[in-house]
């Protein structure tokens, strides 16, 4: 592991033979290493960069891509006739299924929104377009010879909010995931940004070192408002992403104008100190502040 900011090496993890291709979860809080004289993917815990698992997966895993929402690994294996590719669940640590590509698949990337892995196959000249949620393939793209990498252009960066503001309240427990937070605030989008649509938008939430995506189609209408009016009243979700359990609300104040509260238990929020970095995305929009928290340790 390399320190950023010092551009030294700070840790050295024992993983199997070879390892070929690394991805990191986007919590941050595990790397996937493909092993490809094991024929294994090491699981590294990030904080102590310990393995806390080894998955057996096809002959020669070489590229490795994990899902944004962090649920699922898709790792490409090469070698003799296994030209495919294993989907790794990441809560269990296992492999759920196998997918059938090209002849020697190398490189693997998945779209930002989760919904397509693309795989270079190396000896068939061609890209082959998985579609996550039914784990088949759509699409072959021919391209030129030997194809071994593959790259996804990010999305248009969020249109920020034209003012956000927020108190802050984070009780930190001495056990691990026992975090918890309160957070008001209030944003303005500007007038020529994207209105918001919480019902059908993914809502991205970072708390200092603590991160949360609340998935598409998780917040609902509170009850008795019209639904069809996608940027008035007030939306509300409750349930629990990742072990997390949040409560979270976004009502509408006048034009352009939200409030946005969250409370949640058992996040991690370790090393988060003030003042603390909030951001808050809901689709195209985004903002980002900076508050002096209430910290209770």
């Amino acid at each position: 592991m390399i320190d950023t900011a010092t551009n030294k090496v700070v840790a050295t993890v024992a993983v199997g033979t070879q390892p070929f291709g690394l991805a990191i979860t986007p919590d941050g809080k595990h790397a996937y290493v493909a092993n490809f004289n094991s024929f294994t993917v090491s699981v590294i815990d990030t904080p102590s960069n310990t393995v806390v698992a080894t998955i057996p997966v096809g002959p020669c895993p070489a590229g490795v891509a994990v899902n944004p929402d962090g649920k699922h690994a898709y790792v490409a294996t090469e070698c003799s006739d296994n030209d495919n590719v294993s989907v790794i669940d990441t809560a269990s640590n296992t492999v759920g299924t196998t997918v059938t590509v090209g002849i020697h698949p190398r490189g693997v990337a998945v779209t930002p929104d989760g919904k397509h892995a693309y795989v270079a196959n190396f000896l068939s000249a061609n890209v082959s377009v998985i579609a996550t949620a039914t784990n088949t393939v759509v699409a072959t793209v021919l391209v030129g010879g030997n194809p071994t990498g593959v790259g996804i252009v990010p999305p248009p960066v969020g249109v920020p909010f034209l003012a956000f503001n927020a108190k802050l309240e984070i009780d930190l427990d001495r056990k691990p995931n026992k975090d918890r937070f309160e957070l008001e605030s209030h944003f303005t989008l500007s007038s020529t940004a994207p209105g918001i649509h919480p019902v059908v938008e993914p809502v991205t939430l970072q708390i200092g070192t603590f991160s949360i995506t609340i998935p598409p189609g998780s917040f609902k209408k509170h009850e008795g408002e019209d639904e069809d009016e996608h940027e008035g009243g007030s939306f509300i979700f409750r349930g629990v992403i990742d072990g997390v359990k949040l409560e979270a609300l976004i009502k509408r104040t006048g034009t352009l104008r939200y409030a946005f509260d969250a409370e949640a238990k058992g996040a991690d929020l370790t090393g988060t100190t003030n003042p603390v970095p909030v951001t808050l995305t809901i689709g195209a929009d985004t903002g980002t502040t900076s508050v002096t928290a209430d910290i209770d340790h």
